[in-house]
């Protein structure tokens, strides 16, 4: 595993990181894989995880705590979010001082943490960043409950903005084979030095279509998400069936090269239910795409 540093936060984090949340959070998803999952991850040297509030039905969280309970976390970045969390119910939006605290303090105790290594606001607006709010998160960072600040968001125009904003040292935003178009934002964003983290790095298997071979109930979980939320990516993700004829590499590999040849790219976040795609993935840390795949990728975006 190759390791980039987060931006100026000080903290380094390995090439591939896990996403611990959608099916990998849910009580249908065995407790016993999951959490083996994370510590194999471990075991093979991913230090990032990230998770949130509202995933899984709010479950996701707290299975992470569970996780790594007993484990060594020198060197692990746990990344979480608040601005939404989830009742039971339903997926609730928060982003008042008091909500955005309440969530730190949920979090903390959920991941058996005494700080947050990175704390990401969730898809807020550009008018709930005001200066109430950026001085109540630079408090939770002199109060050593968190210890880097960040936004996850897919608006580039709301992540333009945090860009600028001092407090914040890290953006997560979805870049892959299918949104070359963040390139200059993710440029952008490393020359104000916030580390950027890459989130649907495998755009969520909707490249080369692989979110729609169905092999498990997960799977029909995940295709019907994608046919309802995502179906012009899964359109488009047929372009790119040719990573999966990229020599000594699996299409996921590729996709996840595609991604990591950016070098102000700290981080690929991809999460998995199967052992053997976790294995897959984390052999992408340091693979180089041939030329002639990359410019047939760029030919695929156009």
């Amino acid at each position: 595993m190759l390791y980039r540093p987060l931006g100026k936060t000080g903290l380094v984090v390995s090439e591939i990181g896990l996403g611990c949340a959608s099916w990998w959070g849910q009580k249908a998803f065995d407790e016993r894989q999951a959490l083996a999952l994370v510590h194999a991850a471990l075991d093979h040297g991913v230090t990032f995880f990230d998770t949130g509030a509202a995933y899984s039905g709010g479950e996701a969280e707290p299975r992470l705590g569970r996780a790594l309970k007993g484990r060594a976390l020198d060197g692990v970045v746990v990344a979480t979010k608040a601005g939404t969390w989830h009742d039971g119910r339903r997926v609730v939006r928060d982003f008042s001082l008091a909500g955005i605290e309440a969530s730190v303090e949920r979090s903390l105790r959920n991941l058996g943490l005494e700080t947050l290594p990175l704390l990401q606001l969730h898809g807020p607006a550009v008018a709930e960043l005001d200066a109430a709010m950026l001085t109540m998160l630079d408090g939770l960072k002199r109060r050593g409950l968190v210890q880097a600040l960040g936004v996850n968001s897919f608006d580039p125009t709301l992540i333009e903005h945090v860009v600028g904003l001092p407090v914040f040292d890290v953006v997560m935003v979805d870049y892959n084979v299918l949104r070359p178009e963040r390139a200059p934002l993710i440029a952008k964003a490393a020359g104000q030095g916030k580390g950027v983290l890459a989130g649907m790095a495998l755009a969520m298997g909707h490249a080369n279509r692989q979110v729609l071979r169905l092999r498990a109930p997960r799977d029909i979980w995940y295709a019907l998400r994608a046919l309802k939320n995502h179906r012009a990516d899964v359109a488009k993700g047929g372009r790119f069936g040719f990573l999966a004829d990229t020599p000594g590499m699996t299409a996921s590999q590729a996709a996840l090269a595609y991604v990591l040849a950016d070098p102000n790219v700290s981080c690929a976040v991809v999460g998995t239910t199967r052992m053997n795609h976790l294995m897959e993935n984390i052999a992408a840390s340091g693979r180089s795409l041939p030329s002639d795949v990359l410019d047939r990728v760029k030919q695929a975006q156009n």
